[in-house]
């Protein structure tokens, strides 16, 4: 596998939907003070709402996040890529603000005006409940990409930790 820009990379993790056998995400090789990571989704919305759950599998075992808390998340962008990122930074915000991580994401992309609304479902972190991988700083734009491939949606998101 090859960006665009030609620098190899190694997939060393996948998880995949298994109603539509579709990846949801995949985590790349890239650098060691940075996680990439690919979402696909059949539709923006599950693209988006998959690029949140990969972003948060990086921080938790997303799999022992219960649904106890909800909030909802409005973001604007210029573009796809921009929308992307401010929605993966508002998310951060909320881990880094409150404490609080997701698991659940009600996401829908509104193309023409280039706004996401969502309704995201967590908890507070529990260390004892909880498995603590590691802390994402910020989403970057650093060979940011979503695009429409095959009929599918794709991201490929660098997350600095």
């Amino acid at each position: 596998m090859v960006f665009s820009e030609g620098a190899p990379i190694t997939i060393i993790n996948q998880v995949t939907n298994e109603d539509t056998n579709m990846k949801k995400f995949e985590f790349l090789d890239f650098a060691t003070a940075d996680v990439c990571f690919r979402a696909y989704g059949a539709t923006l919305d599950e693209l988006f709402a998959n690029a949140a759950l990969a972003m948060l599998e990086v921080m938790v075992e997303t799999k022992n996040v219960e649904p106890k808390i909800t909030k909802e998340i409005e973001v604007k962008g210029e573009d796809l890529k921009s929308l992307m990122f401010d929605w993966l930074n508002e998310l951060l915000f909320y881990v880094d603000s409150e404490g609080l991580v997701f698991s659940r994401f009600d996401v829908e992309v509104d193309e023409k005006r280039m706004a996401l609304s969502a309704k995201v479902s967590g908890e507070r972190v529990d260390l004892q409940k909880h498995r603590i991988k590691t802390q994402v700083k910020a989403c970057t734009y650093h060979k940011m990409e979503v695009e429409k491939r095959d009929g599918k949606w794709m991201a490929q998101v660098i997350v600095d930790v």
